[in-house]
């Protein structure tokens, strides 16, 4: 797995990262190339959060609107039967 691979699959928009913060990037991608994914992730915890929510990777699954939910109807009471 690349390193842009695995921005998208923390939903990071690599290009918009790399423009805005070059060194931090670059940092990160040298990094992800010595170590395993798992132990990046790990690594940088607390960090790929704030980095998502600045960098948020616009995707159709994101934009797609939620489908109304059916409004309940009205409770059907039955006879008792004797």
């Amino acid at each position: 797995m690349t390193f842009e691979e695995y921005l998208i699959t923390k939903k990071i928009d690599s290009m918009a990262f790399k423009a805005a913060e070059p060194a931090k990037w670059k940092e990160w991608q040298t990094l992800f190339e010595q170590v395993s994914e798992q132990s990046f992730t790990v690594q940088k915890l607390y960090l790929i959060n704030p980095t998502r929510r600045k960098y948020l990777l616009k995707s159709d699954t994101l934009e797609q609107p939620r489908a109304p939910l059916p409004k309940p109807g009205k409770p059907v009471i039955k006879p008792k039967i004797q």
